[in-house]
């Protein structure tokens, strides 16, 4: 009896120690997972900070582009307004110095042909009385008077639209830069806005909490991220393709006038060796004209945009002004600074087409009559390069009106 007894208080001795110890291990697995399950709480609380501050800086990103794109086009529609208010003055001002020059030239000539100095002297000895003689000396002081007068208005309007053309030069110089970072920044808009996506989807699979959900997000995530690394990449191509192209334009100014010419001269005289030569028109010589002052320009094409018409022909034409404006604007400004222009193409001379818009310029390297010539130019086509794109043409077959500014 004493025995089974026994035997059961150590059996319960045991069953009571194996109990305790189960208890134990249970309480400690449990505290663990608990450990565990703040761990990874924690965890995805750090991963959601992080990610939502990545999305805040890409989301300033975008706005700061888009902030600056919506100043940029601000500042565009206000100079391209201010320029073509300029443009009209400058115009005005131009009629009224070649018609002034005129009207002293057809003076000058007629003083030199009728002896002016004796004109004069006659027409006060042959008066018939003192009264007479100072009434006549009194109306030719106010001819003297109304052409110093005339001189003076000159030389204010030439200084006005000197001011003029420099003023509207840098408004559109600066139209064209603000435009190519309008592109830039929309090609770097692009790729903000595809991180921005992917960013965010990241925010979402990590705030997502069923794994049916999170797994679809996570493929969402995976296919806007390849979406950012490809607009990364085209972005990367964009500025690589701009760079190369910029080294085309800049590397296409190494040249000049002659050079041009002799490439037409060496393409043409290939061409005539197997076809028989056409009869042509030839171009009438230019009468000769006394050479007049005009004003003194730099012989580069720093004063116009890199890659646009007016400093293809500028390099080309370096006796060319250095502040004339749109394409448009040349012939008007050329003619107010006292070149020659007339619709008769001439090899060395610059074309302008004012097509009531920005226009364009380019120089003549070939002429076998006014509706058959070549021309060097850039920004023609998409050619930002200076180069002859377009062989023989007729002129008057683009767009605007036609007219020619002489060198000499």
């Amino acid at each position: 009896m004493k025995k089974q007894v026994l035997a059961s208080l150590l059996l319960s001795t045991v069953l009571v120690s194996q109990a305790a110890v189960l208890t134990t291990v249970h309480a400690e697995t449990t505290d663990a997972k608990i450990a565990a399950k703040d761990q990874k709480i924690n965890s995805l609380t750090a991963q959601q900070q992080e990610a939502q501050k990545q999305v805040s800086q890409i989301q300033e990103q975008v706005s700061a582009i888009q902030s600056e794109q919506s100043n940029l086009q601000s500042e565009n529609e206000r100079l391209q307004a201010e320029s073509k208010k300029l443009e009209g003055e400058i115009t005005e001002l131009s009629k009224n110095i070649v018609s002034r020059n005129d009207s002293l030239e057809k003076q000058a000539r007629s003083a030199q042909t009728n002896g002016a100095a004796t004109s004069y002297i006659n027409t006060i000895v042959n008066s018939k009385s003192i009264t007479e003689a100072i009434s006549r000396v009194a109306a030719m002081s106010e001819i003297v008077s109304a052409n110093n007068k005339m001189l003076e208005q000159q030389k204010a309007d030439k200084k006005a639209i000197s001011e003029k053309q420099v003023t509207n030069n840098d408004a559109i110089n600066t139209v064209i830069a603000n435009q190519q970072k309008l592109a830039d920044d929309a090609q770097a808009l692009t790729t903000k806005q595809a991180e921005l996506k992917a960013a965010e989807l990241n925010l979402a699979a990590e705030k997502a909490t069923a794994e049916g959900e999170k797994a679809s997000l996570l493929q969402q995530k995976a296919a806007a991220e390849a979406e950012a690394r490809a607009a990364a990449a085209a972005e990367a191509a964009y500025k690589e393709k701009q760079a190369s192209q910029q080294q085309s334009v800049i590397a296409s100014a190494n040249t000049n006038l002659n050079a041009q010419i002799q490439a037409v001269s060496s393409s043409t005289a290939s061409a005539t060796s197997t076809t028989p030569a056409a009869p042509t028109a030839s171009t009438p010589a230019a009468a000769p004209v006394q050479a007049k002052a005009r004003p003194t320009y730099s012989s580069n094409a720093s004063s116009y945009p890199i890659g646009e018409c007016t400093w293809g022909a500028k390099t080309l034409a370096p006796w060319a002004g250095d502040y004339w404006g749109n394409g448009a604007q040349w012939a008007t400004s050329a003619a107010a600074a006292g070149f020659r222009t007339g619709s008769t193409p001439q090899v060395g001379a610059i074309i302008c087409w004012n097509d009531g818009g920005y226009g364009h310029v380019a120089v003549v390297t070939a002429v076998e009559s006014s509706t058959r010539i070549q021309v060097s130019e850039s920004n023609y086509a998409g050619n930002r390069s200076i180069g002859n794109y377009r062989g023989w043409f007729n002129p008057a077959s683009y767009p605007g009106y036609v007219s020619y500014i002489y060198p000499n």
